[in-house]
C-alpha cells in the first residue's frame, strides 16, 4: 500500500469536494415532502391490512370457539 503524504491527501480531498452537487434548498424541501407523504401512505396501508387480517382472524377464532 501506498503511503501518501498528509498535504496530498488534503489536496485530493478538497479536489474530490469541489466535485460534490450539493442539493438546492428546494430539491431537500421536495424530497423531505415526499419522504413524509409516502411514509404516511404507507402507514395508512399497513394499518389497513393489520385491521383486515385482525377482523379476518377474529372472525375465524370466533367461529371454532
Amino acid at each position: 500500500m501506498a503511503k501518501t503524504n498528509p498535504l496530498t491527501f488534503l489536496q485530493q480531498v478538497r479536489s474530490e469536494t469541489a466535485k460534490i452537487v450539493w442539493p438546492s434548498r428546494r430539491e431537500v424541501t421536495v424530497s423531505t415532502v415526499m419522504v413524509l407523504i409516502l411514509t404516511s401512505l404507507t402507514a395508512i396501508f399497513f394499518f389497513f391490512i393489520d385491521w383486515l387480517i385482525r377482523q379476518g382472524l377474529a372472525g375465524i377464532l370466533g367461529l371454532v370457539g
